[in-house]
């Protein structure tokens, strides 16, 4: 049996239906409401669905009983007051580790963040590696799957660059920066595939999509696929990092946040070649993803 943390998000209810293929899931969730979400998507008794604290040693041990893999998938793109980055990535992993340790689990899959590294100065980044490597140093082997931006059908991503296409002007903060989207459904290939072979056990991936190119770029790809054409304005990122230091002081839930926009600017741009072979994937080219995303 494989466990899912984070079964609701997007990626997780693409995830539970490819491994219900291999045998049954135990998807983990926070709360009623994601628990319902997944029941309304009848995925049939093979799928079980448990409501677990991910910080609870105790709860999260039970939770795992039986389970030959994890995939971990939970994790913040915004930090609020109550709501921190060592609380939703740090916390969960350490209880992970111990967790997985005491129930037996043969290993852990971790999906991150392209640009995670221990000690930067942007708070996410330096967040999630340090949450990484207290599972790469856990006793149970564990494998890290780092990604970009990732477009699947119907997703919030694919969403707004779809309404950047379809629109004829757009402001965007550097329009220089690297995007390298991935498509969902590769992404779902290579977390089956390292939840399923032992030998993907304590790596980190850096994991992308087949074509890096500047954020502008992108937005008119996406406009040429669904027929047709924007202008697009490239404003300086301080500006937007001003607007956000403003909304942090304003507001103990600002909408954007300083270390989310450092996330987003991220110059993603990274050689795919070795995660795609050892993961055995084909990667989506970017414009059958543009095609398949944004329509």
């Amino acid at each position: 049996m494989f466990a899912v943390s984070g079964a609701n998000g997007h990626l997780g209810r693409r995830l539970l239906p490819a491994l219900l293929r291999h045998g049954p899931v135990r998807a983990l969730v926070r709360s009623e409401a994601a628990a319902a979400q997944l029941r309304s998507l009848a995925l049939g008794d093979g799928c079980e669905v448990r409501i677990v604290d991910p910080s609870d040693r105790s709860a999260l041990g039970e939770a795992l009983d039986g389970c030959a893999a994890l995939a971990h998938l939970a994790g913040i793109l915004k930090e609020t007051a109550r709501n921190r980055y060592q609380d939703a990535h740090e916390a969960v992993c350490a209880a992970i580790a111990d967790a997985a340790a005491a129930a037996g689990v043969g290993r852990v899959v971790c999906l991150g963040i392209l640009g995670s590294t221990a000690g930067s100065a942007n708070a996410c980044f330096a967040s999630r590696a340090a949450a990484e490597q207290l599972l790469m140093d856990g006793p149970v082997p564990a494998t890290i799957i780092r990604v970009p931006m990732v477009l699947g059908e119907s997703d919030y991503a694919a969403g707004a660059l779809a309404r950047r296409a379809r629109s004829g002007l757009n402001l965007v903060l550097r329009g220089a920066s690297l995007e390298q989207p991935i498509y969902a459904g590769d992404v779902i290939d290579a977390l089956v595939s390292s939840l399923d072979d032992r030998s993907a056990a304590d790596h980190v991936y850096q994991l992308a999509g087949p074509e890096s190119l500047p954020r502008s770029a992108l937005i008119h790809r996406a406009a040429a696929v669904l027929g047709r054409s924007t202008r697009v304005v490239s404003v300086p990122l301080a500006l937007g990092m001003a607007a956000a230091w403003l909304l942090e002081r304003l507001s103990a839930n600002p909408p954007v946040t300083r270390a989310m926009l450092g996330v987003l600017d991220h110059d993603d741009r990274v050689n795919t070649e070795p995660a795609a072979s050892a993961l055995r994937i084909r990667l989506t080219p970017l414009d059958e993803t543009l095609r398949r995303t944004l329509r």
